[in-house]
């Protein structure tokens, strides 16, 4: 078994623009955990309880001023190239380009 926190383990990336498969919403991940880090309170509260034991992402959503956090298996990349408008975006990320957001710029 390799260590646990692989990056191949991920299969998003700090930046990447997602879409919500269930909820329909995009949003820009801003943090990632190899598994659910979230309490049991929260877990079981949960609409839906995808399993725990993969890579769980911290979402700001377009649109909104909340953030989410959600299973890798709830998302998909988002295809339409566009920003997403939250009020956190430009205080985590420096550059937006071809689609995805970077936390420097890329001079």
């Amino acid at each position: 078994m390799g260590h646990p926190d692989k990056q191949s383990d991920y299969a998003f990336q700090v930046g990447q623009v997602v879409h919500h498969k269930r909820y329909n919403y995009r949003g820009v991940i801003y943090e990632r955990d190899l598994v659910c880090m979230a309490g049991d309170d929260w877990y079981h509260g949960n609409q839906s309880q995808p399993p725990r034991e993969q890579p769980w992402y911290h979402v700001l959503v377009h649109g909104a001023t909340h953030s989410t956090y959600v299973a890798q298996s709830n998302l998909v990349p988002d295809t339409t190239g566009d920003p997403v408008i939250h009020p956190l975006v430009q205080k985590i990320f420096q550059t937006f380009f071809r689609g995805r957001y970077y936390t420097q710029n890329l001079n």
